[in-house]
């Protein structure tokens, strides 16, 4: 992932202002940049207390502002960066592709916690001067989508015709619609959950054990761990089998070698902390009344949800997509199921090209025209 940033504004910090208050558009390089640049957006608040005194978030947005088309506002998972555009997912932002840049302006932003331009571990704490490595805040999807908003509000972008993400990124787009539901057309979380499963905190300890007793060398082997849950049995008995390297290393076990050597030379184990906690904390219900209580903000928002399940998914599988979608449903909200058919597991959201082209593009194409209002809500069939 690319880490460059650069800056889009006067690196000054000032007041976020009000949550939700209504913004001027960005300045002068704001919008279509076709790079990577960052935004001072002042203190901010996290659901627990904390206070960061500065927060910076790094974007990325390609096509037409605001005061021109409708806005898409994707959201990275774990360990990606803003630029979804120029990396992760190329195969889908640009002209004539799903979310056609043509049509529509697409906004990405490097996730509150992170390593590649928004405040996160590595930043300077103003109060020490120094990074602030393992005394960085613990924040939730909550806060990550917050964070989104403000940098929305930032740029005056009030509504957004989709917001989508897959894993954690599908969290926080969850997060982001029920934030503000009168605001969002559809979200498409993609191997995303209601809340976070047991299964995935067990992975996840294990992760944040070895990062926390051995730094570096404990983020080179989660990274190995949590590649066997985003693949599958199917994937890695294809690609790998019983075959052994010149030296008698089973393939398999090098490639996971060499996946978490990657990962070491381009992210920072605190960042890393800070996310994995993000996503243990995922429950759109706490504090809410529950899922369905929850959700039943989509519905009076008008908001509608297609929930992404990936065929073989391990660590958020379609059964847990399908029953998000169906407490949608039970509060009201306009809500249907749809599955990747894919032999990758968990990681097809950044493998499967045609089949996420067809149903963003499906779900983007609803919302770009016109509709009468929603009276009543209605789950579209599975």
């Amino acid at each position: 992932m690319s880490a460059q940033v650069t800056d889009g504004r006067t690196a000054s910090a000032r007041p976020a202002g009000r949550q939700g208050a209504a913004r001027p558009p960005g300045p002068p390089g704001a919008f279509a940049t076709g790079a990577v640049v960052a935004r001072d957006l002042g203190p901010f608040a996290l659901d627990d207390g904390a206070v960061l005194p500065a927060l910076r978030i790094a974007y990325r947005h390609d096509g037409p502002g605001p005061d021109a088309a409708p806005q898409v506002l994707v959201v990275h998972a774990l360990t990606g960066s803003a630029d979804a555009a120029g990396d992760w997912w190329a195969p889908l932002i640009g002209p004539g592709r799903a979310l056609d840049t043509r049509r529509v302006g697409v906004l990405c932003a490097n996730l509150l916690g992170g390593c590649y331009g928004t405040t996160g571990p590595t930043s300077r704490d103003p109060a020490t001067g120094v990074a602030y490595g393992a005394s960085f805040p613990a924040v939730s999807a909550r806060d990550e989508a917050r964070a989104q908003w403000a940098l929305l509000d930032a740029l005056g972008i009030e509504r957004l015709a989709l917001v989508t993400g897959g894993s954690l990124g599908g969290m926080v787009a969850l997060e982001v619609a029920l934030e503000r539901p009168a605001a969002v057309g559809a979200v498409i979380p993609i191997a995303a959950p209601a809340a976070t499963g047991a299964l995935a905190l067990a992975w996840n300890a294990i992760q944040l054990e070895l990062v926390g007793r051995l730094g570096s060398e404990g983020l080179d082997l989660a990274r190995r761990l949590a590649m066997t849950t985003y693949r599958s049995e199917a994937d890695f008995a294809e690609r790998f089998g019983r075959a052994t390297e010149p030296d008698g290393t089973p393939s398999v076990a090098s490639y996971l070698a060499h996946q978490g050597r990657k990962l070491v030379g381009r992210f920072d184990p605190e960042a890393y902390r800070v996310l994995v906690g993000a996503m243990d904390r995922h429950d759109v219900g706490a504090g809410r009344g529950g899922v369905v209580a929850a959700l039943g903000r989509l519905a009076g928002g008008g908001t509608r949800l297609v929930g992404l399940g990936i065929e073989g998914d391990i660590l958020y599988g379609p059964g847990q997509v399908r029953s998000l979608v169906e407490a949608a449903a039970a509060a009201g909200a306009d809500a249907r199921y749809r599955e990747l058919r894919s032999a990758k597991g968990h990681d097809a959201f950044l493998v499967e090209w045609e089949q996420l082209a067809a149903l963003v593009g499906e779900v983007l194409g609803d919302e770009l025209v016109a509709r009468p209002a929603r009276a009543t809500s209605a789950v579209r069939p599975m």
